[in-house]
């Protein structure tokens, strides 16, 4: 596990393709349901775009496409999570969003290496949450690995 961390530790779930995944909620700053942005020409093929949220810029990136999960398809329980950080506004486009779970860090365990293909150098680890398995994304790996 990369992290250090103790205590209580309180998630948003969301699903990426059939992956469930989680972040830290005091990261996000909301979920949205707005799905118009602008294109960015040049842009990394992972980032759909830009778009103004009450007058901020908000970068957008495919989440599914970002972990190696392929593309994400925009349907009705698709949703942008924002997310704050190294002080931008970033949204991450996810399949649908799931429970609030709340763990304890020293619950989590490992991220095995690959997870249902997913790079698992993108997560602190993983922890149950009832019959499946979260895996705990480390928001700050994920956008800071270009």
């Amino acid at each position: 596990m990369k992290t250090q961390q103790s205590g209580p530790l309180q998630m948003s779930c969301f699903y990426v393709g059939s992956a469930l995944c989680g972040i830290d909620i005091r990261v996000i700053q909301e979920m949205n349901k707005q799905m118009e942005m602008t294109r960015v020409p040049g842009a990394p093929s992972y980032v759909l775009g830009i778009m103004n949220l009450r007058g901020r810029i908000v970068t957008i990136i495919d989440l599914g496409k970002k972990l190696g999960l392929g593309e994400s398809k925009k349907t009705e329980q698709s949703r942008i999570i924002i997310v704050n950080s190294r002080e931008e506004n970033i949204g991450l486009l996810v399949d649908r969003i799931a429970d609030v779970v709340t763990t304890r860090w020293e619950d989590v365990d490992p991220t095995p290496s690959n997870i249902k293909g997913i790079k698992g150098k993108y997560f602190h680890g993983v922890c149950k949450a009832g019959k499946e398995l979260v895996a705990i994304l480390d928001i700050d790996a994920v956008l800071g690995d270009e």
